[in-house]
């Protein structure tokens, strides 16, 4: 996998939300079920985050 970004301080936020209620989810839980509990939609948001922040990166050095 590639190296992470540099993330600004808002994206690191918006991270820790969501990593935040990715862990909410899953102790809420009851495993009673075999641990069903379906988390790819904040993954997707966070992989989006982290794509955007290479992006920029990129913008940015072809700038320098």
């Amino acid at each position: 996998m590639a190296s992470d970004p540099k993330l600004t301080a808002g994206e690191k936020a918006r991270v820790v939300w969501l990593i935040a209620r990715m862990a909410k989810r899953g102790i809420a839980d009851d495993r009673q079920y075999g641990g069903r509990v379906h988390q790819g939609d904040l993954q997707r948001k966070v992989d989006r985050i982290l794509e955007h922040a290479r992006k920029r990166e990129e913008q940015q050095a072809k700038k320098k």
